[in-house]
């Protein structure tokens, strides 16, 4: 404390809390996961006088990085093929256990590295190093947030504890929206049990009181015919009415190809898959997404896998927009992949739109 005037602490201990209650008002009035870490970044290299920062986030599902989130990236690092999930020294030393939380680290970009050392500063902006944050929700591992500034500074002590408290802040808040996912998923699936042991008690019912009525036809049937037909017609008749309400039950619990997820989720699984396969950012928005019939479902993924393939193949595009709106009797998928000329001039666009097979299974 030598040589700090008294009032510099309470002030820097004003200033610190006055940065967090921002970020926290950030990633809580977010819409999305996206949305809500692209503000924070930049409200923290705003707030800390850096320039840029992306963040990396390890997919669950497949346990890949992706480029989940940047701001202000510089141009070398705009190009797709240099922002895939592919090693990178911050992802190498997060994957070892070398960064913690309590081990913010200062790295040279290795992305960076091939720019630099041709000095293509028009294509790094000045950009070498950053500060390299990692993200964890308790002992669980999120992903990774870097910032960085051309003009790098050492960071002070008390920049270095409020950058790891604004990590955990994001990866607390990737993990919540992450477990509100899966919960509904679990619902899904407690339901679809629940729609099993109906199916299972209905068929049983209507088999007993089937057997029960063949039994007393077989019984008069040489000594009261007419009885013992108008005990085959009820039991006739108590079929059909098994039937028909196993087949109600079965077409909401037909097994979806797409896992057990709904397809909102499952277009959000394989948008990260490709952004961290090819680098190419992929925001996918799901209106009113409920559930589709499986055929229908299975239909719409596989056009958006077709897409996606397409952009892989023939597209030089940086980022793709994947909007799923699901209507009473229509769905709508629509694939955008936008250019750096902008997405309406050199967006190109696939849209697929069911209305009459939903109309059909629906009623």
């Amino acid at each position: 404390m030598s040589g700090v005037p008294p009032s510099a602490k309470p002030n820097s201990t004003a200033r610190e809390l006055a940065i967090l209650n921002a970020i926290a008002e950030e990633l809580n009035s977010a819409a999305d996961v996206r949305k809500a870490l692209e503000r924070t970044l930049a409200q923290v290299t705003d707030l800390l006088g850096l320039s840029a920062g992306w963040v990396w986030l390890l997919d669950p599902e497949t346990q890949r990085f992706y480029h989940a989130a940047s701001h202000n990236l510089p141009p070398y690092l705009q190009e797709p093929v240099r922002m895939t999930g592919s090693w990178c020294t911050c992802i190498d030393e997060f994957r070892d256990g070398a960064l913690t939380p309590k081990n913010i680290d200062v790295i040279e970009c290795s992305r960076l590295q091939p720019a630099v050392k041709k000095k293509a500063t028009d294509l790094t902006q000045g950009l070498r190093y950053h500060a390299t944050i990692p993200l964890y929700a308790q002992e669980k591992p999120i992903g990774i947030m870097n910032v960085t500034g051309p003009a790098w500074r050492k960071l002070s002590g008390d920049e270095l504890r409020l950058l790891s408290t604004i990590g955990y802040y994001v990866g607390v808040t990737v993990e919540r929206a992450r477990l509100a996912a899966e919960g509904a998923r679990l619902a899904r699936a407690e339901e679809r049990a629940r729609i099993a042991r109906e199916i299972h008690d209905t068929l049983a019912q209507g088999l007993t009181a089937i057997a029960l009525q063949v039994e007393g036809a077989l019984q008069q049937l040489d000594r009261d015919p007419v009885k013992a037909r108008d005990r085959m017609e009820r039991a006739l008749a108590v079929s059909r009415t098994s039937l028909d309400e196993a087949r109600r039950s079965v077409l909401g619990l037909r097994g979806s190809p797409l896992g057990g997820k709904t397809l909102g989720e499952a277009l959000g699984s394989l948008a990260r898959s490709f952004t961290s396969e090819t680098g190419v950012r992929v925001t996918v928005s799901a209106q009113n997404a409920g559930v589709l019939p499986a055929a229908i479902e299975a239909e719409l993924f596989r056009i958006a896998q077709e897409a996606l393939a397409n952009v892989r193949k023939h597209a030089k595009a940086k980022s793709v927009k994947i909007t799923l709106k699901v209507g009473r009797r229509s769905a709508t998928l629509s694939i955008v992949d936008g250019l750096a000329a902008g997405w309406r001039r050199a967006g190109r666009r696939r849209k697929a739109t069911v209305s009459s097979v939903c109309r059909s299974e629906r009623s």
